[in-house]
This record gives structure tokens, C-alpha cells and sequence, in this order.
């Protein structure tokens, strides 16, 4: 059976959860539930209530850069964008 934990050298005290997020459709209530007991945790280490909301900030900010690398490895680099973006 494959360990996980000895593949990330985690100890105990670490949870690992792997997760993928469909960027055009709601997330699934697992992953919902991951974010909010996620959210919870951060706020009650820093005492930020804000804390929570800049998380799924950055989970948002990630995926939008990962969209963004996606489409700008599909343009070519020989030019400006011009061309390649006529259908805007």
C-alpha cells in the first residue's frame, strides 16, 4: 500500500489532503468542508478573524494564475498578442 506520509517525510501531526477544484463549477461539499475547517484553524492560530477569508483569497488568486500559465503556454511567442487574440 502507498504511504503518503513517507512520500511528503510527514510526521503524524500532518494531514494530507489532495484536492482539485473545477473553476467553473461549484465546489464539491468535501472540499467545502477542507476550506472551512481550514479557515477555522488559521483564524484560531493568529487570532485574525479575517484570517479565514484571506485563504480562500489565495486558493482563488492560485487558481487564477494556474488558468493564466495554462493560456499563455498555448500563445505563441514569436509576436505581440494581437493576432492570437482576435476573438476578443
Amino acid at each position: 500500500m502507498y504511504n503518503v506520509m513517507s512520500c511528503f517525510n510527514l510526521d503524524g501531526s500532518f494531514i494530507f489532503v489532495p484536492f482539485g477544484v473545477e473553476t467553473l463549477e461549484p465546489w464539491c461539499p468535501e472540499t467545502r468542508a477542507l476550506c472551512k475547517e481550514l479557515s477555522k484553524r488559521v483564524i484560531e492560530s493568529t487570532g485574525d478573524p479575517r484570517a479565514g477569508s484571506y485563504l480562500g483569497q489565495r486558493i482563488s488568486l492560485a487558481i487564477r494564475r494556474g488558468n493564466a500559465a495554462s493560456i499563455l503556454g498555448t500563445v505563441r511567442r514569436s509576436g505581440g498578442f494581437e493576432d492570437d487574440l482576435d476573438f476578443i
